[in-house]
Parts: C-alpha cells; structure tokens; sequence
C-alpha cells in the first residue's frame, strides 16, 4: 500500500458518513494515472495553487480599488481568508479538508479586473451575460494551460454552485459557499474601517449584539454557530439568530459600502474602462495575444474578448487602457 492509498484509507475510517472521499471521486474528464503520494483533490489543491490564474488574484481588487495602504484586502487574500474559513469548518465537522481547500482557492479564479464592478459591467457587455462562478469554472475547464486544469468532478461542482443559487452536490462545497461569505462580510467591515468609510459606532448594534463586536469575535461566532448546527447534518446550516444577524449586516454593507454614492464615480471609470477595451478587441480582435485570437475563431470574437478581459488583473486593464487611448508625449532628441 503507498502514501495516497494510506490517505484515502485514513479518509474512509476517519471522516464523517457525510464527507466526500477521495477515493470515490467521480474523476475527471481525461483520465490521470493516480499519484503514490497525494489524493485527488490533494491534486486538485496542488495544480490551482500553481496555477497562472492563481497568482493573478493578487493584483485583482476585492472591494477597494488599488488601494494606497498595505493592508487592504485584495482578490487573493480573500480567498486564502476563505480557504482558512472553510478549512476549520470541515476539519472540525470531520469533512474531506483537502477538497474544501482545493474548492475555496478555486472559487474565484474567473472574477474580472476591478472586482465586482468588473463583473456587472461585463454581464452587461456581452451577449450571454457573465458569473464569476462560471467564469472560473471556464478557467479551470478550459483556459488555464492548454487545455485546463482537468480537475476532479467535485472541484468542479464546488467552483461552479459556490454562488449562483444552485445548491452544491457535497457538503465541502457548501462549506465553501458559507465561508466566502463569512470572510467578504467581515474583511470589508475591517477595510471599509480602514479606509474612513465607516466609522465604529455606525455597525447595527443589533447585529453586533449577537455576532460579536470585534472582527475575530464575529468570524468565530459565525463558524462555530454552524458547527453546532450542521454536526451530523446532511447540510450545513447556520442557527436562526446568527443567521438574522448575518443577514442584517450584509444588508447594512450593501446600503454603506458596496453601492453607497462615494463609489459612484470610480464605479464608472472602471465601467469606462472595461467598456472601451471591449469595443476595442470586438473591432480589432487580431490585437489580442494569439492565444485568444486563436479561440475567437473557435468559439467566435465575443467569447474571447470575455475571457481575455475577465483573466485581466486591474493594473494590466489600466496599463492597456492606456497604451491604446491615451497619446503619449511627444518629444524631440
């Protein structure tokens, strides 16, 4: 028996009933010699981490746009603060931690340049509309490398149903989809904080009665809240005072910070932006690395320019934004 065989055997004594094992894995869709070391979805973990789309998270917004201090959030750290979430949820409920991880740091691998402003102004874009969820489903499937990451069908459940209102089909993806949301509502108080948008006493009391009136209170309340209440379960659920509360406050971030008028006017240069690269490739799609060139040929000039915009990191977007729009000085030697 190797290292991969004692793990999946470990995985099958030791996890909850309710727990995906590694060991049944639907697959993927090109059959891959198994690895003597690793699981499938310890795989699965190992090729999103290393992946180009990964790394590009870093320079992707989360809700504040390039902001000046260190200390703001950006599309990667959410998604480590995701991952760390849903990590002590799984570990705690005896779920396959492996494939939680390898879901939460792929669920946002498609999100656009300029976070979620990105998305709207390229759902409004393009003919089909546009997720981030299904847009990084494409990632993995598709785009990343040549021909995809070719993960496991669990992975890929879990990146896709993450949002969107489907249900995922294992309880590691729902795990996912209550950390995302644990983590964005708590790190963009803390940025929102940090950058005067708020100030402390504007919190809901009545949300923080119950949650907890620091960050680190409120991540642990609401995790072990639905520790408590998805033990054993077939589901994972949070308690109705906690999960009021938690209602109630992203409500109150969505009134404050994500469509409050301060971001009006950024909102729409990143619109302007986004909007005129897109004209610019739809017209001019030879201008397009080959890659995507090639692709608009495949599955025709709409689909690539989505996909080569959305894969933009904000800096490259402005970088672009700038090279074909705005003229440069003239000067004489």
């Amino acid at each position: 028996m190797n290292i991969r065989e004692m793990l999946e055997e470990r995985e099958i004594q030791a996890l909850s009933p309710f727990a995906a094992k590694s060991a049944y894995t639907k697959g993927r869709e090109r059959p891959l010699a198994p690895c003597d070391l690793r699981t499938d979805f310890q795989r699965d973990r190992d090729r999103i981490l290393h992946s180009k789309s990964f790394r590009r998270l870093q320079f992707k917004t989360q809700v504040f746009l390039s902001p000046e201090g260190d200390h703001f959030r950006t599309r990667l750290t959410h998604t480590l603060e995701v991952s760390q979430i849903a990590r002590t949820i799984a570990r705690t409920l005896r779920l396959n931690e492996d494939l939680t991880e390898a879901i939460a740091l792929g669920h946002d691998l498609g999100h656009t340049p300029f976070g979620h402003i990105g998305e709207r102004t390229l759902n409004c874009l393009t003919s089909g509309g546009f997720r981030h969820n299904e847009q990084s489903l494409r990632v993995v499937e598709k785009l990343e490398g040549k021909n995809g990451l070719n993960l496991t069908w669990e992975v890929r459940d879990g990146i896709l149903n993450h949002s969107g209102g489907k249900e995922p089909s294992t309880l590691e993806a729902q795990v996912v989809a209550r950390a995302d949301r644990i983590a964005y509502i708590n790190h963009d108080i803390d940025d929102a904080l940090r950058g005067g948008i708020l100030q402390p006493f504007e919190l809901p009391e009545n949300c923080l009665r119950v949650l907890g009136h620091t960050h680190g209170e409120r991540i642990s309340t609401m995790i072990g809240d639905i520790v408590a209440a998805s033990r054993d379960q077939h589901d994972i659920r949070a308690g109705q005072d906690v999960q009021i509360a938690t209602d109630a406050l992203r409500a109150f971030l969505f009134e404050r910070v994500y469509q409050d008028k301060w971001r009006d006017e950024e909102e729409q240069k990143c619109d302007f932006v986004l909007s005129q690269l897109f004209a610019h490739f739809m017209n001019n799609p030879v201008d397009m690395p080959l890659e995507y060139v090639t692709a608009s040929y495949v599955e025709g000039t709409e689909r690539a320019v989505v996909d080569y915009l959305a894969s933009m990191t904000d800096r490259f977007a402005m970088r672009l934004f700038r090279k074909l729009f705005v003229p440069e000085s003239f000067s004489v030697v």
